[in-house]
């Protein structure tokens, strides 16, 4: 047992001192992840109105045929129609003082002062703007909730940076207060939580197609109202009793992680980013097929935009156009909640038929 003990810590130091060394020579190594281009699919809306290819970049390789079939269908179906409900970026900052009463009195007079607070948002960035605020009030503890335009960046970096500046002016306005973080987890950053679903973080994407009946059965192999009633006893129903937190989706993470990575996004946004729900009726003889995703963070500049294969896909996907600021970013958004349709339809109908679905795996996975 010694011996072995020995050995392992022999193991670990001679790691650590590998990784010490990559860190301090700056050594960077990169991942390969498996990228594929499916599609196109057509895409009908105010930033979009194309057959857009869909890359993806996965090492669950049943997504490409999967998320492809998708957009195969929803294209011969004429399109997938879809809209930006609405979009901001958040950052909360937590501050305190010595009783409640000094803290709700501050948050009061803070909020008469959003045009001083807009003109500090304004020096920090010029494409940020502050376009509202929330507070939450826990004993003498103020969460402020700053939300902001970002322009056709995700944003992570210029709200905060934003965010430290208006911190700084309102500690110094108001003495009573205390700096505690500049962010106080109200914002809600990369965690499943109500706020975002609620107030929004990122763009607010919805997406929709109607698919006829023939189509459904030639190339989803089922019937439409096989796949309404799924979705009612699996998505709602299933997400309900496993305590699902604002979400009744099968598998948005899958299509977005995909396409996060393939198009350099923050990956990790996919924690709230999967929070969405599908919406499925029968209307006449037409499957109505539905997806809503309050937090689709995306951006099309910014860090991990200047990698070859990323500028490659953005320009693939029509998101390198000098337009006004944030089209490039909302049209990316679009495709993004478009690529969850598909990737959605088809695993739904691949569910409603007994065995497909580890068929298809065990096929595609194995090859």
């Amino acid at each position: 047992m010694g011996a072995f003990y020995n050995l392992m810590v022999c193991v670990f130091q001679e790691k650590y001192a590998l990784a010490r060394y990559m860190y301090k020579s700056g050594t960077e190594q990169i991942a390969t992840i498996p990228m594929r281009v499916v599609g196109p699919v057509r895409i009908v809306s105010a930033e979009v109105n194309d057959d857009v290819a869909l890359p993806l970049a996965t090492l669950e390789s049943p997504l490409w045929p999967s998320t492809h079939r998708g957009a195969r269908v929803c294209t011969l179906s004429g399109g997938i129609k879809a809209v930006i409900v609405d979009e901001r970026m958040t950052r909360s900052v937590l501050v305190e003082a010595d009783s409640l009463a000094e803290a709700h009195s501050v948050y009061l007079d803070i909020q008469k002062q959003k045009e001083t607070l807009q003109s500090i948002v304004r020096e920090s960035s010029r494409f940020a703007r502050l376009i509202d605020m929330h507070a939450q009030i826990v004993g003498s503890l103020l969460y402020l909730r700053f939300e902001l335009l970002t322009g056709d960046a995700a944003g992570h970096n210029m709200v905060t940076l934003a965010a430290d500046r208006m911190l700084e002016w309102i500690l110094n306005q108001y003495p009573v207060l205390r700096y505690v973080s500049i962010s106080g987890n109200y914002c809600s950053d990369k965690k499943v939580s109500a706020v975002n679903g609620i107030l929004g973080r990122g763009k607010h994407v919805v997406a929709e197609v109607c698919i006829p009946r023939s189509l459904c059965r030639r190339f989803l192999k089922t019937q439409p109202e096989k796949i309404v009633d799924l979705n009612i006893k699996k998505n709602l129903l299933g997400n309900i009793i496993a305590g699902g937190l604002r979400t009744a989706n099968a598998h948005f993470a899958n299509m977005l992680l995909g396409f996060y990575l393939a198009t350099g996004q923050d990956v990790a946004n996919i924690i709230e980013g999967s929070q969405g729900i599908v919406h499925t009726e029968m209307r006449g003889d037409e499957l109505y097929f539905s997806v809503t995703l309050p937090n689709v963070i995306v951006g099309a500049i910014g860090s991990g935009k200047t990698l070859g294969f990323v500028r490659e896909n953005l320009q693939l996907l029509g998101c390198m156009k000098k337009q006004e600021a944030g089209y490039n970013a909302r049209r990316l958004a679009i495709i993004a909640a478009s690529v969850v349709l598909c990737g959605e339809l088809s695993l739904l109908a691949a569910q409603t038929n007994k065995g497909e679905l580890m068929r298809s795996h065990l096929k595609l996975e194995r090859e």
